[in-house]
């Protein structure tokens, strides 16, 4: 293996995914590469030359914390690196932060349209200080949803602000800081200590503006990503190398930083 890291993947449980794949395709207007199993995301990653995936969840309800949970710690390995989930209405919500912690997980996945609340709620403030506590990642989706109206609720703003009120969370904001709001991302985010992976950016972003964004961030804050199975990773991997980025910024890019993000986590 190359050594590659794919910091945002989604699966599901195998009787879940024949379901779930028809049903997200329709809500998106978008066609899946694989079949949403771990199993076709590994022969995925074995296609791609990628090490290990981080295995993003969504729990749309408070009551899906512990099957998530449970599946997780079934599906986890040395390639596939599980992040539960955890849903904003939980009323359990700082226990189950814990108890992720305590199950050795090193990040969680939110998503601020399927779980419909605001990243800047404030009923969020003591969930991101316990976070930044325990060293747990946060994976946000940010920008934009192809499947939802469009109401900014994980914006670049939002971002910025919650970065600084907790400078020590570890919040990772997908499709390159915000999904068609990069010239927010421009001008809110780059050059800030604030993660960016790449996800549904590159298949987006013509490579000059992308180009421009990737060299104005700060190198260790970039991330490799791919949203699979909604993008290929071969063929994310392929666009990616074709920007001609130096060969340090590439590498960290496609797996030091996030081997040393993951490395961190949980401390």
């Amino acid at each position: 293996m190359a050594g590659y890291i794919d910091i945002h993947t989604h699966a599901f449980p195998d009787p879940v995914a024949k379901v779930a794949i028809p049903s997200l395709e329709k809500e998106g207007g978008i066609k899946a590469y694989l079949d949403g199993t771990v199993a076709g995301l590994l022969a995925s990653m074995d296609r791609a030359g990628i090490e290990q995936s981080v295995l993003c969840s969504i729990a749309t309800r408070p009551e899906q914390f512990a099957p998530i949970l449970e599946w997780s710690k079934e599906i986890r390995s040395e390639r596939i690196v599980p992040f539960p989930s955890l849903h904003p209405n939980d009323p359990l919500l700082l226990e189950h932060l814990q108890t992720v912690h305590d199950e050795g997980f090193k990040g969680i996945k939110m998503h601020s349209y399927y779980q419909d609340y605001f990243l800047d709620d404030p009923q969020l403030n003591e969930l991101y200080e316990k976070m930044s506590q325990l060293g747990t990642i946060l994976v946000i989706h940010a920008g934009y949803d192809i499947a939802f109206p469009r109401i900014r609720k994980a914006d670049p703003q939002r971002i910025l602000e919650a970065c600084r009120q907790f400078p020590k969370l570890k919040l990772i904001a997908t499709h390159l800081g915000g999904w068609d709001e990069w010239a927010d991302v421009r001008t809110l985010l780059t050059g800030e200590p604030i993660y960016m992976e790449l996800s549904f950016a590159l298949d987006f972003l013509d490579q000059k503006r992308i180009r421009d964004i990737l060299l104005s961030h700060p190198s260790e804050y970039l991330l490799f990503g791919t949203d699979s199975p909604w993008t290929d990773q071969a063929t994310t991997l392929k666009m990616l190398a074709k920007l001609g980025l130096p060969e340090p910024l590439f590498e960290q890019i496609v797996g030091g930083n996030a081997r040393r993000l993951l490395g961190s986590a949980g401390s």
